[in-house]
């Protein structure tokens, strides 16, 4: 079966599903965040398994289900839970959500994940918008035959991190007394933590933060013509003076810690951000 196809189907389960044509934004959470859901009014879920040629996670901190709900009056699809290259999935994968969103015509997609910092003034904790990235990944999610239905053969990526979106976040920044700070976002295929030369390498590249997401997803957003907006929760700081061990564990309990702070500043941008529809 086409990818084109597979879309349609998951979409109009979701549609008949959900009782509805369309919706206003799509959200995908990263690792460790799994309380946003709670905001939403009226919330139904759906697993993933239900929905046709859905992927399923398989790493902890992510679930297999999306929520959708109404959020400030704007109807909202949250994924609770993404999929990744070293999970063993394939580009068309894990990019399927962004595929559905598109379909469902979202006005936007918001994406978080967490990631290591490697500039100095980040600490742990800290919010940082996305403003570009580093596709350091061995694959291209737009690699092979254009389908022209879902996208241009070249979408230009020189905005891929929406200008208008990132200046309402900003806003929101300011007015919660939050420090600004914006950063570009490099993707690893994973699931390997970096080594010290290869922080270091990557601080050199022009890198602020390093993850194993998003890339791949934005890239697809980008060519099916959604605007993007992406932050990171950064969990550890590399320092060569003091280098530190990490795991998973210890990057979920960062998130926990910093999930109340970044889930009230994902609402009050919904609040803000004007729906297309």
């Amino acid at each position: 079966m086409e990818l084109f196809d597979k879309i349609r189907e998951a979409s109009q389960y979701l549609q008949t599903t959900l009782k509805l044509d369309q919706i206003d934004f799509g959200i995908i959470l990263g690792t460790g965040l799994t309380n946003f859901p709670s905001a939403l009014e009226n919330a139904v879920t759906i697993a993933y398994k239900d929905i046709p040629h859905f992927p399923l996670s398989t790493v902890e901190g992510h679930k297999s289900y999306c929520i959708y709900g109404m959020l400030h009056g704007k109807k909202v699809l949250c994924f609770a839970g993404r999929f990744h290259y070293y999970e063993g999935y394939s580009p068309d994968e894990i990019t399927f959500p962004i595929r559905v969103l598109k379909s469902l015509k979202a006005s936007m997609v918001c994406l978080s994940n967490a990631a290591g910092g490697v500039n100095p003034s980040y600490v742990e904790g800290d919010l940082v918008i996305i403003k570009d990235h580093i596709n350091f990944m061995p694959f291209n999610p737009l690699r092979g035959e254009n389908d022209d239905r879902l996208g241009l053969r070249f979408p230009d990526m020189s905005e891929a991190y929406d200008r208008s979106l990132r200046s309402i976040a900003k806003q929101v920044f300011a007015e919660q007394a939050i420090k600004h700070q914006e950063g570009v976002y490099l993707g690893l295929q994973g699931p390997s933590l970096e080594t010290p030369a290869e922080y270091t390498f990557f601080k050199n590249m022009g890198a602020d933060l390093i993850g194993m997401s998003t890339v791949p997803e934005v890239i697809v957003a980008v060519h099916a013509e959604i605007p993007v907006l992406a932050f990171s929760i950064v969990t550890n700081v590399f320092n060569p003076d003091n280098i530190k061990s990490t795991s998973l564990e210890a990057v979920i309990k960062v998130v926990q810690k910093a999930e109340t702070k970044c889930l009230h500043l994902l609402s009050q941008i919904i609040k803000q951000i004007p729906t297309t529809h």
